[in-house]
């Protein structure tokens, strides 16, 4: 869900710039980077890794023989590993916990069921948002996952705004996995009996050889699949397990991006960041009629009053989100300019795209003035001093097949 905030954001950017030979003795040493428990299992696999938010990550593999374009594929038709453990875990516990979180998130965090995941904004006062993340009500606690670029500065948010009402406790002895794919149910069943009944945004605390996990039915890539939080100790071993199975294999950083955007998912550092609000990105789905005007507990969150005026059109948008497709075989990447196509005025950019492995066709987001935002809207992206027709167009780029029971 997270690009790095002080590197390039796409997989692609990053590997593309990852420094050759030594700093100068004048330069200031990097900070080094960090590693998670599975990266001795990527280097056997021949990982080609890349600096990605503050950790040293897979962006694609060679062991396995497939590639960045051959994972994606897999993903779609099999199940893939990826491993995300870079992103933050942290527990809110305490009988104010859930109260207190909806001063800060737009969505329904009270009546959110037991073992049952929601989507979440962090917003700033000023409705900007400050983070995207997943939070689960996990019977005596909320478990948070947030993006690895934002973590530390979420945690600092969460403790300074939070920290009089409940517990907060950040949890890096934790790792995070995510197996994503239309047979990921069928490969995890065999390690975790009874996950094939799981429907999507749902949990259940699994044992697996004496180790206590965490599973919910989710994850960033469109496709069915899971994402499981377990002890850092048994990451490895977990992860073999599943790449034993016949359905699985390893994929980095590149497929889950290329992925992600064809199912019209947000970037965080890209797509939306803190100078963008709900309305502006579009992701008003995400906050339930509760939190609006008229609902039972409207308001009441950081930045309510400029986010709800938004969201009901009291406050016109200067920009919104939008998803646009190429007529020519050109990918259109980010920050390409996005001009309006009869006067040839710049209007806004692009903030992700690339040339999608499923439609082999250029895909893209970016951001435009509500007046282009209309379906069928003509625009042009500038590439390399080149105009390239776009289309707005509707998301997903690809159908979602989340399972729902």
């Amino acid at each position: 869900m997270s690009a790095p905030q002080s590197t390039p954001s796409t997989p692609s950017a990053l590997a593309a710039s990852t420094p050759h030979g030594t700093p100068t003795a004048a330069a200031p040493s990097a900070p080094a980077l960090q590693r998670t428990p599975l990266h001795a299992l990527h280097q056997e696999l021949s990982a080609r890794l890349v600096p990605f938010a503050g950790y040293e990550l897979p962006v694609q593999y060679q062991g396995n023989g497939l590639g960045l374009l051959a994972e994606h594929l897999h993903t779609r038709a099999s199940a893939s590993l990826f491993d995300v453990s870079h992103m933050g875990q942290v527990r809110l516990s305490g009988p104010d916990a859930a109260a207190a979180l909806e001063t800060l998130l737009p969505m329904d965090v009270l009546g959110l069921g037991l073992n049952q995941q929601r989507y979440g904004l962090l917003l700033a006062d000023d409705g900007g948002i400050l983070d995207d993340l997943m939070f689960v009500n996990r019977g005596d606690h909320l478990w948070l996952v947030l993006n690895g670029a934002c973590k530390a500065a979420d945690l600092a948010y969460l403790q300074a705004r939070l920290g009089q009402r409940c517990a907060i406790d950040a949890l890096p002895e934790q790792a995070l996995l995510a197996l994503q794919g239309p047979l990921a149910a069928t490969a995890l069943q065999r390690l975790l009996p009874g996950i094939e009944k799981m429907v999507f945004m749902q949990g259940a605390a699994l044992p697996w050889q004496g180790h206590a996990l965490y599973a919910t039915r989710s994850g960033y890539t469109g496709e069915d699949g899971f994402e499981i939080s377990l002890p850092a100790a048994a990451a490895d071993a977990f992860a073999r397990a599943l790449l034993a199975q016949p359905e699985v294999q390893p994929a980095g950083l590149g497929a889950r991006n290329s992925l992600r955007l064809e199912a019209g998912l947000c970037l965080y550092g890209q797509d939306i960041d803190a100078g963008t609000t709900p309305a502006e990105a579009a992701l008003g789905w995400a906050i339930q009629k509760v939190r609006r005007s008229g609902g039972a507990r409207a308001g009441g969150f950081a930045g309510a009053e400029r986010v709800l005026a938004e969201l009901e059109g009291r406050q016109p948008l200067v920009r919104r989100r939008v998803a646009l497709r190429a007529s020519e075989r050109v990918p259109v990447r980010e920050p390409a300019p996005l001009l309006d196509a009869a006067s040839g005025q710049t209007i806004g950019q692009v903030s992700s795209g690339l040339l999608s492995p499923s439609l082999n066709q250029p895909i893209a987001m970016g951001y435009v003035p509500p007046e282009y935002a209309a379906l069928g809207s003509q625009l042009h992206a500038v590439v390399r001093g080149k105009t390239v027709p776009m289309t707005v167009s509707a998301l997903p780029f690809v159908p979602t097949r989340y399972h729902r029971g």
